[in-house]
């Protein structure tokens, strides 16, 4: 590890334990909670999601499954209806699959060593550190974004966080950094000033509790840093959506394929190398099989949906058919208005639904 001052660190630790004791006053709803099964919920909701839009996401899924065995026997529709709006879908499935996991193989009960919850499907080492330390108080280091920028900043680090050495770098010093005693109030805490205090942008310098030692304050770089090693490419997706109109139903399928949004429903897809207007969509090899007429489809709106690595630009048709047409796929079925509640819609589509009253 770096060669970094122990009277520095020592102040570090000191000062943010103390703050978190006397001033942090961060209101979240997992917050001080000791179940293991409460704490990985709303570490499994917090992954790619701001607390503050997976909040009222963790209470409903307390509500609806009070423990990991409720969970477990849950169907996959229901947990991904509440899941609805998240996004990142696969986050929802290994939950499922963890869920279903420690009842069957380990009675309902959660493990309670670091070894024994990294193992579980979709727990990384900083989900696995925030259980171990949180419900059970055991010596781990969370190591996440947030934390990844308080460290950088007031030790001045350059080493690119995403880099094999810098996850080594930034690992061992948050290690070193940890007051076994308190483990909980320290990584709570560095969590807790990175996501009020230590901002990406416009950081509350004035309100750091550590602001008196932080190097990249005293060297004015507080913005250069953390440093990443490159940027990742973006790619963009063009779905086409046909929104079949029969009988006051529409016909939905559910996306089977590993990709995104799998499990999840959607109208008729057809992906395409660009955005098509109406007269190239009627051209394409699906609509022609379902023996449809160009002139009885009309283009209802567009949406864009940034994800991680990709934009996913969406056009949405409708046309209205005297019967089922022969030939859609199998895996789809036709939908009331009343039964469109029963399934989970990715982000932009149930967007889309409901601003046009399919519900």
């Amino acid at each position: 590890m770096m060669d970094i001052a122990s009277k520095q660190m020592n102040f570090f630790t000191r000062k943010l334990v103390d703050w978190h004791d006397t001033v942090n006053d961060r209101d979240l709803p997992w917050k001080n909670e000791k179940d293991p099964y409460k704490i990985w919920l709303s570490e499994i909701i917090l992954q790619q999601t701001r607390a503050a839009q997976g909040a009222p996401y963790y209470l409903r899924f307390l509500q609806a499954y009070p423990t990991i065995v409720h969970m477990a026997a849950a169907a996959d529709d229901e947990v991904f209806r509440i899941w609805q709006g998240l996004g990142y879908y696969n986050r929802c499935r290994n939950m499922l699959a963890t869920a279903r996991f420690i009842a069957s193989e380990l009675n309902g009960v959660f493990p309670r060593t670091y070894e024994g919850i990294i193992a579980l499907k979709g727990i990384g080492p900083y989900t696995a550190a925030a259980i171990a330390s949180f419900a059970y108080g055991l010596p781990h280091a969370v190591v996440d974004g947030n934390v990844y920028r308080v460290l950088a900043r007031f030790f001045a680090i350059s080493t690119p966080f995403d880099t094999t050495t810098g996850k080594k770098q930034f690992a061992e010093l948050a290690t070193s950094l940890l007051d076994p005693a308190a483990s909980a109030a320290y990584n709570q805490a560095i969590m807790d000033l990175g996501a009020t205090i230590c901002l990406p942008r416009n950081a509350k310098c004035e309100d750091c509790p550590v602001r008196k030692n932080c190097l990249a304050l005293a060297h004015n770089i507080i913005n250069e840093l953390p440093v990443r090693s490159k940027k990742v490419a973006v790619t963009t997706r063009y779905f086409h959506f046909l929104l079949l109109r029969w009988n006051d139903k529409i016909w939905i399928q559910r996306r089977e394929q590993s990709d995104i949004w799998q499990g999840l429903h959607q109208p008729l897809l057809v992906e395409a190398e660009t955005e098509l207007p109406v007269r190239d969509f009627a051209r394409t090899p699906v609509f022609k099989e379902l023996g449809l007429q160009p002139k009885d489809i009309r283009m209802v709106c567009t949406a864009s949906q940034r994800l991680t690595h990709r934009i996913v630009k969406s056009v949405f048709f409708e046309i209205d058919v005297a019967q089922p047409p022969k030939g859609l796929p199998e895996n789809g079925r036709w939908l009331s208005p009343a039964m469109m509640g029963d399934v989970a819609f990715p982000k932009t589509i149930l967007s889309f639904l409901n601003k046009n009253a399919y519900f």
